[in-house]
């Protein structure tokens, strides 16, 4: 049995409609949209409105960890629009593309920066969207926890730390525990290139010691310090910033 795993897609659909070839499921970690490229400012729904030298600045700001100017700053520009309606109509716009590209089957939760209220309006039939919930392929039991914890930034799909725990709880026994962000570990929560820690869950850090599954798989931190670490006897391993790499992490079993 092979299960190809990928996460932070961000926009990346030509690469993704080849992600399941030579395996027998496709597993999606989330973050489809691409809001802003941080290494490229000219790609994503904030250039595409409000320019390239515009994106710029604000990913300066956000990388000097100067949120509340970022705001100002991004609250500014929106004055006069009607922002959610020009965000979800680009959104919409990614998303129908991006699924389209799934294959049969897709086993798929959100990321922090996905849309959880129109998913089910996108996936086709072959696309099995789980959030707290877990699903049997190959015989292994997969568990599923999507979107990430409050931050600065904001992003469309965070939530607290007591209802993301809960849905960790919710999944009981698992072999392979799959999530959005990393467990709470630094080494797997530091981005080497923004130079900071993201948040982990200290929820799925406790499942991991005491479910003890044998894999647990996400993605979120897109340069980490450290890609894959042991704990007991649980692999955790960052499947990779796809939207980057174009590849598939691998499972074979």
């Amino acid at each position: 049995m092979r299960v190809h795993v990928v996460s932070d897609v961000h926009g990346n659909a030509r690469d993704l409609a080849r992600a399941g070839e030579g395996a027998d499921a496709l597993v999606c970690l989330g973050d489809l949209i691409l809001f802003l490229d941080y290494a490229d400012h000219s790609r994503g729904i904030f250039p595409d409105l409000f320019g390239e030298e515009n994106a710029t600045k604000l990913v300066e700001l956000r990388t000097a960890r100067r949120f509340d100017e970022a705001r100002d700053f991004g609250r500014a520009l929106w004055t006069g629009l009607d922002r959610e309606a020009l965000i979800e109509q680009a959104v919409r716009k990614q998303y129908a593309e991006l699924f389209a590209a799934f294959p049969t089957p897709t086993y798929a939760t959100y990321g922090n920066v996905d849309i959880p209220a129109l998913w089910r309006e996108y996936a086709r039939p072959g696309t099995t969207v789980l959030d707290g919930e877990r699903v049997e392929i190959g015989g292994l039991v997969f568990g599923f926890v999507g979107g990430g914890l409050r931050t600065p930034m904001r992003t469309p799909y965070e939530i607290d730390d007591e209802a993301y725990a809960a849905k960790v709880a919710a999944l009981g026994e698992v072999d392979v525990l799959c999530s959005h962000i990393p467990p709470l570990v630094p080494e797997l929560c530091y981005d080497t290139v923004a130079r900071r820690f993201e948040r982990g869950s200290r929820a799925l850090l406790e499942a991991v010691h005491t479910v003890r599954p044998r894999y647990a798989l996400f993605g979120h931190v897109h340069q980490p310090l450290a890609r894959r670490m042991r704990i007991g006897r649980t692999e955790c391993v960052n499947v990779g910033h796809f939207k980057a790499r174009g590849k598939p992490w691998a499972l074979d079993w």
